[in-house]
């Protein structure tokens, strides 16, 4: 039964391109700037505008114009960040009762995505995280993963993209726009908000706490000692030294159109 249904999205954009003249003749037309293509899908979503034209053009575009034209770690940051960000609340705004079991709705291979179906996963710990395994706690790399994810995935592991992925709850990052330009000032932008928001230091104790983001994904950050860096970094905390941290709870309230301006 949920292999029917997770076929559902592949079915109605092919269907789409075959109905209507106008969306063949944009899905047959190859995507010039893959950045600024991303940056529309999301304003589009923003904006309340129909997306089923962009997403069919997006299933529509191959890898090999995917590899090519995604070919810096900015380039494939903004790209990525930007549609995970804008599938998200297209799909959950389309059909919120996903959302009730967490785990197959990012594991589903539900995106229409250059002639395949993708999951979140996918993109979040295959291409951004640069193919690590979703339980490995940032230490463990996947052992085999497919072409697909090896030709698009990162060089470079960036902790803060954890800062401006949105995974439709409420404790998740605010949804902004990325550009593969302005990416780096973004993030930091991102990542400082973020951890000034969810982030409580008692000077008294020395003890901080903070997101579970930071727990869940600690190889990314550099484990404990990684973590307090970054923490004096974005003037968290004044020292790593005699620091102690504590993990908040995460909510996970189903919280769709978060979004911030970078």
């Amino acid at each position: 039964m949920n292999a029917i249904r997770f076929k559902y999205p592949l079915i109605l954009l092919i269907l789409i391109s075959w109905i209507s003249p106008s969306y063949g003749q944009m899905d047959n037309s190859k995507i010039l700037n893959l950045n600024t293509f991303s940056e529309t899908f999301l304003s589009r979503v923003r904006n309340n505008q129909d997306t089923n034209e962009i997403r069919a053009q997006l299933y529509n575009t191959t890898l090999e114009e995917l590899e090519e034209g995604l070919n810096t770690d900015e380039k494939k940051l903004a790209f990525w960040i930007n549609v995970y960000n804008a599938y998200i609340q297209v799909v959950l705004s389309e059909n919120p009762e996903k959302y009730d079991d967490r785990g197959t709705f990012f594991s589903s291979e539900q995106l229409p995505i250059a002639g395949r179906l993708v999951s979140f996963e996918k993109i979040e710990h295959g291409i951004i995280r640069k193919s690590q395994w979703k339980l490995g706690l940032g230490m463990i790399r996947k052992w085999f993963p497919n072409k697909f994810e090896r030709k698009l995935r990162v060089d470079d592991r960036d902790y803060r993209i954890h800062f401006a992925l949105n995974c439709g709850a409420k404790d998740c990052p605010p949804v902004a726009i990325y550009n593969g330009d302005k990416l780096n000032e973004q993030l930091n932008k991102g990542t400082a908000a973020y951890l000034k928001k969810t982030s409580t230091y008692n000077k008294e104790t020395g003890e901080v706490s903070v997101t579970s983001l930071f727990s869940w994904f600690r190889g990314d950050f550099g484990c404990k000692s990684g973590v307090k860096d970054i923490l004096k970094e974005f003037d968290i905390i004044p020292t790593t030294k005699n620091i102690d941290l504590n993990y908040k709870s995460y909510d996970w309230t189903l919280d769709l159109d978060n979004w911030t301006d970078l």
